[in-house]
């Protein structure tokens, strides 16, 4: 057993692009002596950690769970009071849907030091990396951020309960299912409304198609756009501001 106090930091690794994570979270990595990721983070931010830490991946890809949530707690604690400290680095921000604040109340009871660094949310940096505002005078005054799929593998009822408002919509987790979004907001006579779908939002194999309620789908078939990707749903889809590449900006500030 470590002599080390043992601490868990769950770490928001932003939304892909492995710029896009704040000097805390760096930190945090550099320090830690075991790091438990996601496959949503961007793997190059590993580079950071010390030559000597613990890497292990525990999340999930095409459908498969590496350790289902109750295995990762449970190796959180013990990983903490074998080595001392834990960084659990997740996509976005982890009190997102990220499950950041369910992993801080089970290691508690364990005695565990607990500790947070806010990620940017790919909820508002990938439509941002697109040129879409989230609200704009005249075209939204707020917006939801809603999960597309529940803990029971349904369509969150809020959906519904957005689609009648004039509000952006921005739905994650939400590709498997489009059809029942698209249905809802149909019912609501919105068939037009603007709709953009992200995938792999802020990262070098971005993927994106622009359509409309009516349309989205077929757009996503010719384009095969699949998870992860982010849905937008709202006029402001149609207010995209014209941005230049982020390598043309950089070049311009050296």
């Amino acid at each position: 057993m470590s002599s080390k106090t043992p601490i868990l930091t769950i770490v928001g690794a932003g939304p892909g692009d492995e710029d896009l994570i704040t000097l805390k979270a760096i930190k945090a990595i550099e320090s830690a002596d075991v790091i438990l990721y996601d496959a949503l983070i961007n793997e190059a931010l590993l580079k950071y950690a010390a030559a000597d830490a613990e890497l292990i991946f525990v999340g999930k890809r095409r459908g498969c769970y590496a350790f289902q949530q109750d295995q990762i707690n449970d190796l959180i604690v013990s990983k903490a009071k074998e080595k001392g400290y834990v960084v659990r680095l997740k996509g976005g921000d982890p009190f997102i849907f990220g499950r950041g604040a369910e992993e801080i109340d089970y290691v508690r009871q364990f005695g565990l030091e607990t500790y947070v660094v806010p990620g940017i949310s790919s909820s508002m940096a990938v439509p941002a990396y697109q040129g879409i505002p989230l609200t704009k005078r005249g075209s939204s005054e707020s917006f939801w951020v809603i999960t597309g799929t529940t803990k029971k593998h349904q369509l969150s009822g809020d959906v519904a309960l957005a689609a009648k408002s004039s509000a952006t919509v921005v739905i994650l987790m939400g590709m498997g299912k489009l059809s029942e979004i698209v249905r809802i907001f149909s019912e609501e006579n919105k068939q037009d409304v603007a709709v953009a779908i992200i995938q792999n939002g802020t990262r070098d194999n971005e993927n994106v198609g622009i359509g409309t309620i009516s349309s989205i789908e077929s757009i996503v078939a010719e384009k095969q756009l699949a998870n992860p990707a982010i849905i937008v749903i709202g006029d402001v889809v149609k207010e995209r501001a014209v941005l230049s590449s982020v390598l043309e900006t950089v070049n311009k500030n050296k």
